[in-house]
């Protein structure tokens, strides 16, 4: 019998997330200051979200005997419903996990793959518009629900039906919308309302909820409760599956039955480089945390902490590095079955000496070709620490605000885009064809340390928000690990976010100072709102119990037991 419990009561724990801090004091803070929270310290458990409800509900899992896995599952499935425009069972998720009685780190990749009809001339001929797309041509299998399952059968306490039940629980009964959410949802209603069911669904009364207001998703419970009592195949294949097909096809989409029966998701090997006496993990590709990687690689022989955290110099290295990686990205990068090379090769140190070389300390790249071929080749994030000492780190998404913007009618939830992170040009890893996996912003984090001659568990990290997300990696690492702040500080930080060529966008507490001397080094300075700089979440294990950070860009909370 399982040893997991779930309870209704999750309004309780979460009535700790306000307290003393209402939506007029953050936004009151923000313009001037990221700062402002403290970090949390528990004995035996911690969970980080995005948003209260999630980070109560997680807590509930552990304190009722699910681990840290049980716990992050059903904190994402909450998400889905209480952050529907950023993640949800129509998208794909990522995870690390450090299995404490194993000593070691595991890692899945639960993202879906191109529909079997998603040909390049196809979309091509109808007008496919790479990184951007949304609508039915960007809907590719959603792996996220499978990933779930695989996860808790494999190293859960609990069942999925289990874990699902605070999420049908406020799907079913509702629950107040958090303020810096709601803002984001009345940005989409028009968006929302270029499909029906998507309208019907998130636009009660003809628009989005305002913060505090009530908001309840039957036909979402209906979804997750058929889920919890007939088990995923209802989805990868069976009655919900064909409803999911039949509007794809309605619409004169590329995913098929058999598309969605064929879905598996996939453990895969994560990679690492040393990092100031400890090693930095990220997934491999399909997804850009190799970037992250490069970046702190190339960054290595610079005295970052003589130059003074996010001064002229400093950041200005950041993003010429950032340039670099992230060209490599576009040409090296994609479905791990069809790399032109190895990605470990991206690492090694003559392809990091080769890319550092065009690192100009003076002067701003306007143009950053990847580097040499050798061929021998929008999004939640949250963490999860229990007293046996599992972490996990774990990212799901349905990459725009709500996705590919399409709801299966009495579905009660979005179909993501992640298709858009396709290309068209032919001849990369990352070029569209049928069965491929897409490109994907997605990475969950993790760093060890050796500790007697054996590798142990020191803390899980991520940042959710994009193309912001390997960047804002390195800039958190180093943070905590160059300049010593403790993982709240580290979170709270001002950070950057560079987009193209020179055009790179500042968190308001960066000064004039550091704005005129970058220009002068021929950046070219944009305005982004705060939501473009991502949200952070991290657990720190210590000798005893664990630190936490929870991002104050984001409504969420870090909370422990």
């Amino acid at each position: 019998m399982s040893r997991c419990r779930t309870s209704a009561r999750y309004a309780l724990l979460a009535s700790l997330a306000w307290v003393g801090l209402d939506s007029a004091t953050v936004h009151a803070q923000r313009p001037s200051t990221m700062a402002g929270r403290s970090t949390v310290y528990a004995p035996n458990g911690m969970v980080a979200t995005s948003q209260p409800l999630a980070s109560a509900a997680g807590l509930e899992i552990l304190r009722r005997g699910g681990n840290a896995i049980d716990a992050a599952v059903s904190a994402a499935a909450v998400l889905s419903v209480t952050e529907p425009h950023m993640t949800g069972i129509g998208g794909d998720m990522f995870a690390i996990v450090w299995l404490a009685r194993e000593q070691r780190l595991v890692a899945l990749n639960a993202s879906g793959r191109a529909g079997s009809l998603m040909t390049r001339e196809t979309l091509q001929a109808r007008g496919f518009r790479a990184g951007s797309q949304q609508g039915v041509m960007s809907v590719t299998v959603p792996g996220a629900l499978a990933g779930w399952d695989k996860l808790v059968r494999t190293y859960g306490k609990c069942t999925l039906a289990q874990v699902l039940q605070p999420a049908i629980g406020y799907a079913r009964d509702g629950f107040p919308v958090s303020p810096i959410i709601a803002a984001q949802w009345a940005n989409e209603v028009a968006f929302l309302q270029r499909d029906s069911a998507a309208a019907a669904t998130y636009l009660p009364g003809g628009r989005a909820p305002k913060a505090g207001e009530w908001f309840r998703n039957a036909d979402y419970a209906r979804t997750l409760r058929t889920i919890a009592d007939s088990g995923i195949g209802t989805f990868y294949g069976g009655s919900l599956g064909q409803r999911i097909v039949a509007r794809i096809s309605a619409l004169n989409g590329f995913v098929t039955l058999n598309d969605l029966r064929r879905n598996a998701p996939e453990w895969v090997t994560p990679m690492s480089v040393p990092f100031q006496g400890y090693r930095v993990w990220e997934l491999p590709p399909s997804n850009q945390g190799i970037a992250a990687l490069e970046m702190l690689r190339i960054l290595e022989p610079y005295d970052l902490k003589a130059m003074g955290h996010n001064s002229p110099a400093y950041l200005h290295h950041l993003i010429e590095a950032k340039k670099l990686a992230y060209a490599d990205l576009d040409r090296f990068v994609g479905d791990a079955d069809h790399l032109a090379m190895p990605a470990s090769q991206l690492l090694t140190d003559e392809f990091i000496a080769e890319r550092r070389s065009h690192l100009n300390p003076q002067r701003a790249q306007e143009r950053v070709d990847p580097g040499p071929l050798r061929t021998k080749s929008e999004t939640v994030y949250l963490t999860v620490a229990d007293a046996e000492g599992n972490m996990v780190s774990f990212i799901n998404s349905i990459y725009d605000y709500f996705g590919s913007g399409i709801v299966v009618p009495g579905t009660g939830f979005a179909l993501h885009n992640r298709g858009a992170g396709f290309t068209l040009t032919e001849g990369l890893p990352n070029t569209v064809a049928p069965g491929k996996r897409p490109f994907h912003t997605l990475i969950p984090g993790f760093v060890t340390q050796t500790v007697n001659g054996r590798e142990q568990a020191y803390m899980s990290f991520g940042l959710m928000g994009g193309g912001v997300q390997a960047q804002g990696h390195v800039q958190f690492l180093l943070n905590h690990f160059v300049f010593g702040m403790d993982v709240q500080e580290a979170i709270d930080a001002p950070r950057f976010r560079h987009y193209d060529r020179q055009r790179v966008a500042l968190e308001p507490p960066i000064g004039d100072g550091v704005r005129n001397a970058l220009v002068g080094m021929g950046h070219v300075l944009i305005e982004q709102p705060t939501i473009a700089f991502g949200g952070a979440q991290a657990i720190v294990r210590l000798a005893r119990g664990f630190a936490a950070g929870s991002d104050p860009r984001k409504d969420g909370m870090a909370v422990g037991y």
